[in-house]
C-alpha cells in the first residue's frame, strides 16, 4: 500500500470514532514526519514513514485521542532526524512534545567496561526505568510504546536471526505482560503469538499446520453451538451478539505445555462469546446456556463480581457440548468487552468533540501496580535487581488469589501468596510487627499458601520486632520483598555505610587506585545520581548492603574522572613495591636463630612476640615479611598481602625480613580459611567433612550460606601445617561432585 493510501486509511479510522472533523494536527504531523524521514529506508526496503503510519493506525484501532495519534506519527522524528523537542512543541503543543519525549528511544550509553553483556543489561534496565517514569507522567506513553513494539514485531522477518530471538524474548518477557497488566488483550495476544513464532518457529508452524487441518471440523462444531444459543436467546427475548472465536496460538501452546497434552486433547481451541447490553442480561444468558448444555463442575468463574487486577470483567463457564466435547463460554456487556479488548485505552472518552483529559476512576485502579513499581524501583539501585524484580512483578500477576480481610474487604494478591504477603499488602507496619496469622479462624504457618475465599487475620506484637530474612524466601509479591529489604536497609544503615566504604577502598587497592584521589565532587554526584540516589553515603550504604557491586561503582568513578580529564593515577604494582623493600637482597645469615613457638624467625630482633596477620593468614611455604607494630610485637604477612603491597612510604621502615624456622622434628599448626563454592545439594556437607577428616585437617569453624542462583558457600577455618598440605586439601575438595571452586581466603 502506498504511503498516501495508508495515511488516508488512518484518517478514515480516526473519523470513525472521533467526534471532531478537525484532524489538521494529524495531517501536519504526517507532512512533517514524511519530510523528515524522506531519505530514510527500513530494513525491508520500504520508506521509513511506513513505520510511524502503522504505529499511528494501531493507536487509532485503540481509539486514542488526536495527541496520541500525532505523537505516534512523530515518535522517531527527534531521535532519527534533525528536529528537536523544542521545535515539536512550537509546531504542535507541549502535550505532544511530552508524549514524543516519553517514547523517544534512549541514546546508547557508552561504558569503558569490557563486559559487553553487563553493558547491555545496564542499558536495558536504564531504558525500562525511564519508560516507567514516563508512564507515570502520562499512561499514553506506554500505549504508543506498545504500538511501536507491535509493528516492529510484525516486520521482524527483515532482522537477523539473532536479533529476531533477542527482540522476541524481550517482547514476551516485558511488553506482552505490560499489555496484560493494562488489560489490552488485543495487543497482548498479537505480541505473544509473534514472539512465539520467532522463539519456537518449528513448534509454531507445526501447531499452525495441525490447527489448519481440522479447522473446518471445529468451525462446524462452534457454529452448531452458536446457532442453538442464538435460537434459545431469541425465544426468551434476550438481545445478544453470540460468536465463536479462535484462541491464539501461544495460549494453546501454553495449555499443551503446562498440562502435558497433545493438540487432540485440547478441545477448547475455540471459545463462544456472548455480548449483551447490561449486567442483568449476563446472568440471564448464563442461566440459558446452563439449561442448554451441562456445565462442568468447578469451571465457573465470576469475574464480574470479582474483577481481575487489570479490571477485566466477564463470566467464564465450561460446558459439555454435542458429542461429549467441552467448550468454553464468556459472557460480558459491551462496556466489559471494550475494556477487555482495549484495557486502559478504553477509558479515553470523547464528549462534545473534546477528549477527557483525566482517566476515569476505574482505570486509575489499573495503575496501582505502576505506582508500586515506581515506589520500589527508587529503592533498587542495582540494575540487575531492578530487572529481576520487574520480570517477577509482571509474571506473578498473571494469576491472582482472592482473599478477605477480617472486615470482609476483598483483596487481590499474586497466586501462591502467603500471610506475609497479605500483611505487607495491608501496611508495612503490619508486616514488620507480624508474629503469626490465622486463616479462616485457625492458626497457620508463615509459608501457608492462601486459597481463593480465605479470610486472613494477621497477629501483631506491640513491639516493632521487624521481619526475618528468611521471609524473603517465602513471600511471593515484589511489594512484600521490597518492604522487607527496606526494613533491613534502615536498621543497618550506619553499619552498611562503614562496610561499603571499607569494601570500596579495598576494591580500589586491588585494582591499583587510591580511592581518595577518585572522589572528585562532580564525579561522585554523576555516579550517585545515575543510580537514583541522594548522596555518596547512599552509595556506600548500597555497597555495604550488597545491592550494588563495588567493582561497578569503582569503574564508574574511574570513567567519570577520565571524562572530566582528571589525572587517574595508578599506584605501583606488587612487584615494584617488593623491589623497593628489597626483600630479595636480605642476607639469611643475619637472621638471629631463636627457638620460637611460632615457627618464624625475625631478622636480627632476638626474642619478640610474633603473631600472624588475619588479613592474609600465612602458612609455611608462603613468602613472608614482618611488620613491627606499635606495642604488639611483629605481625607476619605474606609478601603478596594487599596491606603490605599498598603500605605507605613512611611505614616501609617497619618492614623486616622474616623466614620460616626449620622445624627439626617440631611441628607447628596454623589456622587458615578456605571458601568452598558448590551447587546446593543433599550430602555436600558430608562429602566435604570426609575429605577434611581424611586429610587430617582439624576444623576450627564451618559456616554455610546460600546465594540467589542456587549455590552454597562454605567458609571453613582449618588447622594446617604448610602450603603443600593446603594444596592437597584443595585438590581433594575440587574432586567432590558439584564443587565449583575452592579459594584460599585473603582479604
Amino acid at each position: 500500500m502506498e504511503t498516501g493510501e495508508l495515511f488516508q486509511k488512518l484518517i478514515n479510522k480516526v473519523r470513525s470514532y472521533h467526534p471532531s472533523d478537525d484532524l489538521s494536527m494529524i495531517e501536519r504531523a504526517y507532512d512533517l514526519a514524511n519530510t523528515a524521514h524522506n531519505s530514510q529506508l527500513r530494513k525491508s526496503g520500504e520508506p521509513y514513514i511506513i513505520h510511524p503510519l502503522e504505529v499511528a493506525y494501531i493507536l487509532a484501532e485503540l481509539e486514542l485521542d488526536i495527541e496520541s495519534i500525532t505523537a505516534g506519527l512523530l515518535h522517531d522524528v527527534v531521535e532519527d532526524t534533525h528536529y528537536t523537542l523544542e521545535e515539536i512543541e512550537e509546531i504542535f503543543n507541549k502535550e505532544v512534545a511530552l508524549l514524543v519525549d516519553g517514547v523517544t528511544k534512549l541514546s546508547q550509553i557508552r561504558y569503558s567496561s569490557q563486559d559487553k553483556q553487563l553493558q547491555k543489561e545496564e542499558i536495558q534496565a536504564e531504558n525500562y526505568r525511564k519508560m516507567f517514569l514516563a508512564m507515570a507522567q502520562d499512561i499514553r506513553v506506554v500505549l504508543i510504546k506498545l504500538a511501536d513494539r507491535l509493528h516492529n514485531m510484525r516486520t521482524l522477518k527483515f532482522m537477523s536471526p539473532h536479533k529476531q530471538k533477542e527482540k522476541a524474548q524481550e517482547t514476551l518477557t516485558i511488553y506482552a505482560p505490560i499489555a496484560h497488566r493494562l488489560g489490552i488483550c488485543k495487543i497482548k495476544a498479537d505480541l505473544e503469538d509473534l514472539s512465539f513464532r520467532y522463539l519456537e518457529p518449528e513448534v509454531y508452524y507445526e501447531l499452525a499446520n495441525q490447527i489448519s487441518q481440522k479447522r473446518d471440523e471445529r468451525t462446524e462444531f462452534i457454529e452448531e453451538i452458536v446457532g442453538k444459543i442464538k435460537t434459545k436467546l431469541k425465544e426468551v427475548n434476550i438481545q445478544a451478539l453470540v460468536e465463536g472465536r479462535p484462541k491464539h496460538f501461544f495460549s494453546i501452546y501454553k495449555k499443551m505445555f503446562n498440562k502435558q497434552k497433545t493438540l487432540d486433547q485440547i478441545y477448547d481451541l475455540f471459545a463462544v462469546r456472548a455480548i449483551v447490553k447490561d449486567v442483568k442480561d449476563c446472568y440471564e444468558v448464563l442461566g440459558v446456556v446452563h439449561d442448554l448444555f451441562t456445565p462442568i463442575p468447578g469451571r465457573f468463574k465470576d469475574y464480574i463480581a470479582i474483577p481481575k487486577a487489570n479490571m477485566y470483567q466477564s463470566l467464564h463457564t465450561t460446558l459439555m457440548g454435542p458429542n461429549g466435547i467441552p467448550y468454553e463460554m464468556q459472557i460480558r456487556t459491551e462496556e466489559m468487552h471494550r475494556t477487555a479488548e482495549y484495557g486502559i485505552a478504553a477509558h479515553w472518552k470523547y464528549k462534545d468533540g473534546k477528549v477527557e483529559g483525566k482517566l476515569q476512576d476505574k482505570s486509575e485502579e489499573k495503575l496501582a501496580w505502576l505506582r508500586q513499581i515506581l515506589e520500589w524501583q527508587r529503592d533498587m539501585s542495582d540494575n540487575s535487581e531492578f530487572m529481576d524484580a520487574l520480570k517477577l512483578d509482571l509474571d506473578v500477576y498473571t494469576d491472582q488469589v482472592y482473599v478477605f480481610s477480617p472486615k470482609g474487604e476483598l483483596l487481590t494478591l499474586p497466586q501462591g501468596s502467603t500471610p506475609i504477603d497479605f500483611a505487607y499488602y495491608i501496611h508495612s507496619d503490619v508486616g514488620n510487627r507480624m508474629i503469626g496469622a490465622k486463616a479462616n479462624g485457625k492458626i497457620v504457618t508463615y509459608d501457608y499458601v492462601m486459597k481463593n475465599g480465605d479470610r486472613l487475620e494477621i497477629l501483631v506484637s506491640k513491639a516493632n520486632k521487624g521481619p526475618s530474612k528468611d521471609w524473603l524466601n517465602i513471600v511471593k509479591s515484589t511489594q512484600a520483598k521490597n518492604k522487607i529489604n527496606q526494613w533491613f536497609r534502615r536498621q543497618f544503615k550506619d553499619e552498611d555505610i562503614q562496610r561499603g566504604k571499607e569494601v570500596l577502598e579495598l576494591c580500589a587497592k586491588h585494582k591499583g587506585y587510591v580511592l581518595s584521589e577518585l572522589l572528585d565532587e562532580d564525579c561522585m554526584r554523576n555516579v550517585y545520581l545515575r543510580y537514583g540516589l541522594k548522596n555518596w553515603k547512599a552509595i556506600y550504604a548500597a555497597i555495604g548492603y550488597g545491592s550494588i557491586k563495588e567493582k561497578q561503582i569503582l569503574q564508574r568513578l574511574v570513567d567519570e574522572n577520565i571524562k572530566k580529564n582528571n589525572i587517574v593515577r595508578s599506584i605501583k604494582t606488587d612487584q615494584e613495591v617488593l623491589e623497593e623493600v628489597q626483600l630479595e637482597e636480605i642476607d639469611n645469615s643475619q637472621y638471629h636463630e631463636v627457638k620460637s613457638n611460632s615457627g618464624v624467625i625475625i631478622e636480627d630482633l632476638g626474642e619478640i612476640a610474633v603473631r600472624f596477620a588475619k588479613c592474609c593468614k600465612p602458612l609455611p611455604g608462603d613468602k613472608i615479611i614482618g611488620y613491627i607494630t606499635r606495642g604488639r610485637g611483629v605481625s607476619v604477612h605474606r609478601t603478596d598481602c594487599p596491606n603490605v603491597v599498598n603500605i605507605s612510604p613512611e611505614e616501609k621502615a617497619r618492614l623486616v625480613g622474616s623466614k620460616w624456622q626449620q622445624q627439626g622434628g617440631l611441628t607447628y599448626s596454623y589456622v587458615t580459611e578456605i571458601q568452598i563454592i558448590s551447587i546446593e545439594r543433599a550430602g555436600m556437607l558430608l562429602d566435604v567433612s570426609k575429605v577434611l577428616t581424611d586429610i587430617q585437617a582439624p576444623v576450627k569453624s564451618l559456616n554455610a550460606s546460600t546465594t540467589k542462583n542456587g549455590e552454597v558457600i562454605f567458609k571453613v577455618r582449618v588447622e594446617i601445617d604448610n602450603t603443600k598440605k593446603l594444596d592437597e586439601l584443595t585438590k581433594q575438595i575440587k574432586k567432590i561432585a558439584d564443587v565449583i571452586d575452592v579459594i584460599r581466603v585473603s582479604t
